[in-house]
């Protein structure tokens, strides 16, 4: 579904991404880990749109993404929730919710809003809260939510478990998971709890320093204390 080959990038002259290969299958759910400053963001921030490859490919069932903007990506099926600001604080929950299917027709909207709040029910109970009044834990639904609204073929997820207490990160997790089973979205997540997202992967690729240092399978991993520590040393 997705294929990203040899792709460099960065921000101004300072380059972040050295070569980067990596692939998400349909219906797979793949994991970026790695140190800070290893490039993990930037990779889902060109693969979205929002900074511009200067060399190597992204391509997206079989269309070249290079150049292509955030709007038009949304509209082939590719979704990002990006980590930190996970809201317009300002707007009340459903308007979060209706500014993810901005493109779509009112009852294709509808429909969809329905769907969201079905699986975040506590979304349903509070439609006109302002989201920035909300936990962090409820503010990371209303961010899924929103990135579920087009009814997404890749979900790109940037350190979904960020500020969060352990209890609400376990249950952000299984909903990531429910997801993937439910939908057969496929699922791109960068995330620093590593072995709660191993927990939920079928494969892993590690960076560091802007290149793929590792992929494999989560198995390979767990169990491999020394192998983990080279990862994020």
């Amino acid at each position: 579904m997705l294929q990203v080959e040899q792709l460099e990038t960065g921000y101004g002259k300072k380059q972040v991404l050295f070569g980067l290969s990596l692939e998400v299958r349909q219906g797979e759910t793949v994991a970026i880990i790695g140190p800070n400053g290893a490039g993990k963001s930037t990779a889902l921030k060109a693969i979205c749109g929002l900074i511009r490859p200067w060399k190597g490919e992204i391509r997206f069932e079989g269309e070249l993404l290079n150049g292509s903007s955030p709007a038009k990506n949304i509209r082939r099926g590719i979704t990002f929730a990006p980590q930190g600001n996970r809201v317009f604080p300002d707007l009340t929950v459903m308007e979060n919710l209706e500014i993810g299917g901005y493109h779509l027709p009112k009852k294709e909207l509808r429909s969809r809003i329905e769907y969201v709040v079905a699986m975040f029910p506590l979304l349903r109970e509070r439609p006109k809260q302002a989201a920035g009044k909300l936990s962090g834990g409820e503010q990371q639904m209303v961010a899924l939510g929103r990135a579920l609204i087009p009814k997404p073929k890749l979900l790109m997820l940037d350190e979904p478990s960020l500020g969060l207490s352990p209890g609400i990160v376990k249950d952000v997790f299984e909903r990531i998971r429910t997801i993937s089973r439910e939908t057969g979205t496929s699922i791109l997540i960068v995330e620093q709890k590593v072995n709660e997202v191993l927990a939920i992967s079928n494969r892993v690729y590690s960076l560091k320093l802007g290149r793929v240092f590792f992929t494999g399978t989560p198995d390979t991993l767990i169990h491999d204390k020394t192998r983990m520590k080279e990862l994020f040393l």
